[in-house]
């Protein structure tokens, strides 16, 4: 198995998480068009803080 870094643009930490792609780049500029990109620890959290509202809005059309 090869060893995930970050995604986001001049980032060379280790993948923490994968999340979908469409989210990240509303936070991050990315450089290649993918479904899915992968985060170091640093930008996962970053990620949760700023796409917060919109994953609770996805989460209440399942019910």
């Amino acid at each position: 198995m090869s060893d995930k870094t970050c995604e986001v643009r001049e980032c060379n930490n280790d993948s923490f998480k994968t999340v979908p792609a469409e989210l990240a780049r509303k936070v991050f500029t990315l450089d290649e068009k993918k479904t899915k990109v992968h985060l170091c620890k640093e930008h996962y959290k970053e990620y949760k803080k700023e796409t917060k509202q919109e994953r609770e809005l996805k989460r209440m059309d399942w019910v």
